[in-house]
């Protein structure tokens, strides 16, 4: 199991380094979720996983944040030599925000965990990006689910990690809120390493520089499809709709019996 301890980029631990996992495996009571598997991140690039439900995109996923548990294999290697452990932000589908502590406080949890002095101005900060300035004194219970999920968000992007994993960061949020947040995550994100899942071929095709499909069973990657231009794109184009259809096509494909 790799660990998930967390260190803040050095000079001897770099911020912009390929990734690249060779013959992954995950296996759950004998039955392979998939194996063989090869994907590159490329440095300071977004890399999007699209996929049907329970194929497995939140297990890849987790398979990078060293969290998965059950028969694993395979080897994830950093171009720089440097083990991945400690330099990755992983933002989960739960929001996990500790129900006792406010807003504010789950977003700086991250520093007190670790010890550190946190920076409250920077909290702040992301709070207010995501629209939650009025509501940094509540605590979870006391916001709805899109809020939550913002809230989880400001926590993640407060960690500033070169390498951010996310699974389904926007999936709770209204429309316009949606949009919005896209826009800060890839404002925000802009040369950092991220893998995001997501059911969503348009919020893929705005955001991702490549962007894969997950399928069959035991699951398998399709070849990437590379949008053109600077995220966050403008997604009514003829060319993010044509890649759009391209993307339904491969998700038209044989139905999966895996987990995710």
């Amino acid at each position: 199991m790799r660990s998930t301890e967390q260190a803040p980029p050095t000079a001897q631990n770099p911020t912009k380094f390929d990734i690249a996992l060779r013959g992954g495996r995950v296996a759950f009571n004998a039955t392979d979720i998939f194996h063989d598997l090869d994907l590159t991140l490329q440095a300071g690039s977004f890399t999007c996983l699209l996929g049907p439900s329970g194929v497995g995109k939140s297990t890849l996923l987790r398979y990078f944040a060293g969290l998965v548990e059950g028969d694993v294999s395979g080897t994830i290697t950093c171009s720089d030599n440097i083990p991945l452990a400690g330099r990755v932000a992983y933002m989960a589908q739960q929001d996990l925000l500790l129900p006792w502590r406010t807003v504010h406080e789950n977003v700086v949890l991250g520093a007190v965990l670790r010890g550190e002095k946190p920076k409250h101005d920077k909290a702040s900060h992301l709070l207010s990006e995501v629209g939650l300035a009025d509501a940094a004194h509540l605590r979870p219970a006391e916001l709805s689910g899109g809020m939550k999920q913002r809230a989880a968000l400001a926590r993640t992007l407060m960690e500033d990690r070169p390498v951010v994993l996310m699974d389904e960061p926007f999936s709770a949020l209204d429309p316009l809120n949606r949009l919005r947040l896209q826009e800060l995550a890839a404002r925000v994100l802009r040369g950092k390493t991220v893998l995001l899942v997501t059911h969503d071929p348009l919020e893929a095709l705005r955001l991702g520089d490549r962007v894969h499909v997950l399928s069959g069973s035991p699951a398998r990657l399709q070849d990437a499809i590379t949008p053109k231009g600077q995220s966050p794109r403008n997604i009514a184009v003829p060319d993010i709709l044509a890649q759009q259809a391209e993307l339904l096509g491969q998700l038209g494909a044989e139905p999966s019996e895996g987990a995710a």
